[in-house]
This record gives structure tokens, C-alpha cells and sequence, in this order.
């Protein structure tokens, strides 16, 4: 987006990065602590104030960028009675959080038309449920691509082999190092790019067809 679309875009996306961050790491922690791992609960991190979980920086990549990241719950795998089945749930919690998000926008925007009280809706509430939908869709899509130290790489490392698992930690430094190389330099336009630009809009539009029509 240019600079004046940020600007009258901004309330909206902090308020939706604010509830979409939190689901997202709250579904970390709550997961983690169903499955016997107090560590999240411990540190304060089982709660829904967006305070304990929004990373200032992380929010403001994803406003000016179109990535970010929240403060990452801490996950100690050593607690799970399986920690290979109860990583990989802990794991994608997160992004299906988002995903849930903007499912129950759109059912909330199907609400108002169905009943017929879209003229009693201001309509910077369309344009914040817009918002609202595309940027947990993005979420969604962006945290199940398979990049340390991202969901999606996470899942990966659970349903590998644990010998496999070793040689994934021992370069996952390197993995995190490219990853930051394709977002933030012009490499990203024929990786990262192409993906989230097919796949979100897609998810968005497969979401409204499901429900509103």
C-alpha cells in the first residue's frame, strides 16, 4: 500500500493485528498447556491482552511490508506425552486461529445482509471487515509457509524423522537467515510474493463464496 493508504487504513489494522496476534499466540499457549507444558501459563503468556503478545516492531513490518510477527510463545516440547503429534497441533493452532478469525468475519458480514441491516452499518465497518478478513487470511497463509522460525517449518520438524529433525535444527540458523533475505530484498517477488498473492485472495474470495452466496 502507498503512505496515504497506511494512514486511513492504520485504526483499522491495529485494531485487527491486536486481535489476530492475540488468537494466534493465546491458541499457542493454550494448546501447550492442554498438552501438560506450563511454561506459556508460567510466564504470563496464557492471557488475551494483546499487550503481552503484540511485538511494536513485528506490527509495524506487517502494516509498512506486508509481514510481521508477534512475541513468539515459548513452547517446551519436553512436557507433551507424544511430542511429535502434540507439537504439530501446538503448532497449527496458530495460523487455524486466524483462519477461524476470518471465517467469523464474513459469517458476521453475512449476518448483515442477510437481515437486511446493512443501511443501519456505518460503512467504515465494511471497510473494516475487509481489512479484518485479508490481513488473518494473510496471516494464515504466511505462518504455514515452510520457513524457520515460522508454523509452518515447525509442523515440518514433527512429522520428519527425528534423525532428519537433527539435521533440520542443526541449519535451521541458515534457514532463518534466507528466509529474512527473501522478504526484505527484491528476491521475495518471485518466492514469498507470488504464493501469498495467489493463495490469500483466493482463500478470501473461496470464504465469501461459501458463506454469502
Amino acid at each position: 500500500m502507498d503512505l496515504q493508504s497506511i494512514i486511513t487504513n492504520l485504526p483499522y489494522m491495529i485494531v485487527t493485528l491486536a486481535i489476530a496476534f492475540t488468537a494466534h499466540e493465546y491458541a499457542h499457549a493454550y494448546a501447550a498447556y492442554k498438552f501438560g507444558d506450563m511454561t506459556a501459563k508460567n510466564q504470563g503468556r496464557l492471557t488475551l491482552n494483546p499487550l503481552v503478545h503484540i511485538d511494536p516492531i513485528g506490527a509495524i513490518f506487517i502494516i509498512l511490508f506486508g509481514f510481521g510477527w508477534a512475541k513468539p510463545v515459548p513452547v517446551n516440547r519436553f512436557f507433551f506425552k507424544n511430542p511429535r503429534m502434540n507439537g504439530i497441533i501446538v503448532s497449527i493452532v496458530g495460523p487455524l486461529s486466524n483462519l477461524a478469525l476470518a471465517v467469523l468475519a464474513v459469517f458476521v458480514v453475512f449476518l448483515i445482509q442477510q437481515f437486511g441491516i446493512g443501511l443501519m452499518v456505518p460503512d467504515f465497518m465494511f471497510k473494516f471487515f475487509t481489512i479484518f478478513i485479508n490481513i488473518n487470511v494473510l496471516l494464515f497463509v504466511f505462518n504455514l509457509l515452510p520457513f524457520p522460525p515460522l508454523d509452518g517449518y515447525r509442523i515440518i520438524e514433527d512429522l520428519v524423522k527425528p534423525d532428519f529433525r537433527a539435521k533440520m535444527t542443526q541449519y535451521e540458523q541458515y534457514g532463518v537467515l534466507i528466509f529474512l533475505i527473501l522478504v526484505i530484498t527484491p528476491l521475495g517477488q518471485y518466492t514469498i510474493d507470488p504464493i501469498l498473492l495467489e493463495l490469500v485472495p483466493s482463500i478470501v474470495q473461496a470464504l465469501y463464496s461459501m458463506i454469502l452466496y
